[in-house]
């Protein structure tokens, strides 16, 4: 009917893709056919995989969970909260306490979602100079007292990432994530022949149908290193194997065929509520948690969850900044098609 473009839907249990299914199209106007191999931006669904790659480093003992952020960037020691604001004044305190490395990866930090400096988009500046932004920017609540989801939060992860590791945050995620799992597919930057696999966006028109939008967070050539910069909270461009490799990592307890990427641990760790309980949001680290198990989705509507007590994991992946009529409820479908085929009383 026209109400979805085109989608990438695979299951998955921690031993090996169940089926993978590409329908629709990846440009519904220009009616170029959808393909397994299809590459999405991924958008959010970054946030998790820079809470793996800082767990990494926790498991290595070079960084602590519950060490005040200042440990690892001093900037931090000089932060402020907005206290109070109104047409005649700004009043600023200090915060009740440290953002520690815990804070930012659920976002409790007390950081807004970005600094007024990064605009137009989102990454147009280094991640150092991002996180330099982020200190001059008052915090919005007391570090621990809010959820306030924060893409500064997880950048700051990311920057933290690159002073303990050495390396720069991308290629920490190139040669301790990605190549190990075999993400071959997954980067901030698609190649010239990964950028003709890459899925256009779409939104619906006042009118009920589909047109074509560009993302707007990103600049443009996606394939440009030099004007572009790693956002380690949502500039990811994969595909839905590479998707399903990560979170087939985690649902076989940080190891992926005989390589282990994670400690059974820090997964453990990740997979389990960090929210204060007085609050209603429920996160582990970088996953958002349900009932059944935890995930993430980006802001074209793409997802990924783990369900541990089904042993499965479930990849949607379109581009769609909007529906028309029904298109929304195309990944509750998957997934109860995924059930009924996969699940285990039905295997």
């Amino acid at each position: 009917r026209g109400e979805l473009a085109g989608a990438v839907a695979l299951v998955a249990d921690k031993d090996r893709v169940l089926g993978q299914e590409a329908v629709g199209f990846s440009d519904a106007l220009g009616r170029t056919p959808m393909t397994a191999d299809a590459v999405f931006w991924i958008a959010s669904q970054t946030k998790p995989v820079t809470a793996a790659a800082l767990m990494i480093l926790v498991d290595e003992g070079k960084v602590k969970l519950d060490d005040p952020v200042p440990a690892y960037l001093p900037g931090f020691s000089d932060v402020w909260v907005l206290a109070e604001k109104d047409k005649e004044k700004t009043v600023l305190r200090r915060p009740a306490r440290p953002i520690r490395v815990r804070d930012l990866l659920t976002h409790t930090s007390g950081m807004p979602f970005a600094s007024v400096a990064e605009s137009p988009t989102l990454d147009a500046l280094p991640l150092a100079a991002a996180v330099r932004t982020y200190v001059m920017t008052p915090l919005h609540s007391d570090p621990g007292a809010k959820f306030v989801y924060s893409n500064a939060g997880i950048n700051t992860a990311g920057r933290i990432i690159e002073v303990t590791s050495g390396m720069s945050y991308e290629e920490f995620l190139d040669r301790r994530l990605f190549a190990p799992l075999g993400m071959t597919d997954t980067t901030f930057w698609p190649t010239e022949a990964q950028a003709k696999r890459v899925a256009k966006g779409h939104r619906a028109t006042k009118d009920g149908k589909l047109e074509l939008m560009t993302v707007s967070q990103l600049q443009y050539p996606l394939t440009d290193r030099g004007r572009r910069f790693p956002m380690p909270a949502g500039g990811l461009f994969s595909t839905a194997t590479d998707v399903s490799k990560f979170c087939r990592m985690m649902l076989n307890g940080g190891e992926l065929d005989g390589k282990r990427v994670l400690s059974a641990a820090a997964v453990k760790e990740m997979t389990a509520r960090q929210t204060p309980q007085e609050l209603k949001e429920n996160w582990g680290l970088g996953f958002s948690l349900g009932g059944n198990g935890y995930g993430h989705g980006g802001a074209w509507a793409t997802n990924m969850w783990v369900d541990p007590a089904k042993g499965l994991v479930y990849v949607w992946l379109i581009q769609h900044a909007g529906f028309p009529g029904e298109g929304a409820k195309a990944q509750d479908a998957f997934r109860r098609a995924a059930d009924a085929r996969f699940a285990p009383a039905k295997r």
